[in-house]
């Protein structure tokens, strides 16, 4: 077999460079060019040392590290132990986890196991074939979009976590405690009484006590405009009318009502909302029920006690 020196190092130069690069943005980071491609050189030279005499050398565990580390130094630099050990371990995962989904890849499409004999594992050679090289060219990048977006989905799963209440609400006799995400973009208030609004999705507590003439105005909110003088409804002193803007509509009225009370449990402590609307809508706000309701930040900027749990 045939083994061209010049492509297997120049593959390896370039899947370093990739790695780094992936790595940096993983991090966060700016990395000049040069520096990735000075890297991904330095990683790669340890496919030259595999056809030299030092080759045992090279295939010792800590010259492997020690490679590493001249790849994160190249391209990072070192500032602080701490920040150099997050920046080499941030690379080994990004490498383990595209050759994890790789070899996965692999092994679920080509791997047959009555193509098994006791020879067969001896004859795996050292750097593959050029079908193998075509799968990992292909594979390789899918693999990485496929790891960034799951590493993005993760990201922004932990800052919605981060971002979770408990909310107990109390209106007459509903009574309902949903979970909801503090949204600083919610910047909805009573422009009277400039009280902050919630807004809370009817969606599976229809049935939790809402009187039937309120929800059917929840269900149809534009009906109000349509009436003559005062409007009675079961909580009709409590409602109130707030004028607001979305995206491709500058006029809307949502229909608001005062509660009994709200408590908001957050991070450990609980906040007791004295000066707060809700606003019912019919959508749903959470394609995963992940949240019922869109909490206004202004709702916690209040005295909190420590939650008994």
């Amino acid at each position: 077999m045939t083994l061209y020196l010049d492509v297997i190092w120049l593959l390896n130069w370039l899947f370093d460079c990739l790695l780094l690069y992936w790595t940096a943005i993983i991090l966060k980071k700016r990395a000049a060019g040069w520096r990735i491609i000075l890297g991904g050189l330095i990683g790669s030279s340890i496919v030259v040392f595999a056809f030299t005499p030092y080759h045992k050398l090279v295939d010792n565990l800590y010259m492997k590290l020690l490679f590493s580390v001249f790849m994160i130094i190249a391209v990072f630099g070192f500032i602080r132990l701490k920040v150099f050990l997050k920046n080499l371990a941030s690379l080994y995962l990004v490498t383990f986890l595209s050759g994890g989904i790789l070899l996965g890849l692999h092994y679920l499409f080509q791997f047959k196991i009555y193509s098994l004999h006791p020879g067969m594992a001896a004859g795996v050679n050292r750097f593959g074939d050029p079908v193998s090289w075509t799968f990992v060219m292909i594979g390789f990048p899918l693999a990485w979009q496929f790891s960034r977006r799951a590493f993005g989905s993760m990201e922004m799963t932990n800052i919605t976590y981060g971002q979770m209440a408990r909310i107990y609400v109390k209106i007459d006799g509903f009574e309902c405690t949903l979970n909801g995400l503090i949204d600083s973009g919610n910047q909805l208030y009573d422009p009277l009484s400039r009280a902050p609004v919630m807004i809370v999705s009817i969606n599976g507590i229809e049935n939790a006590g809402i009187p039937n003439d309120v929800l059917d105005l929840f269900q149809n909110p534009d009906s109000i405009l349509q009436q003559q003088g005062s409007f009675d409804y079961t909580w009709s002193e409590r409602m109130r009318i707030i004028p607001s803007k979305v995206v491709g509509n500058d006029h809307q009225l949502l229909i608001a009502v005062k509660p009994d009370s709200i408590k908001i449990s957050h991070a450990g402590k609980e906040y007791h909302v004295h000066k707060g609307l809700i606003s019912f809508t019919v959508q749903k706000l959470s394609s995963d029920d992940s949240y019922q309701c869109i909490v206004h930040p202004k709702m916690l900027t209040g005295m909190a006690e420590q939650s008994a749990s």
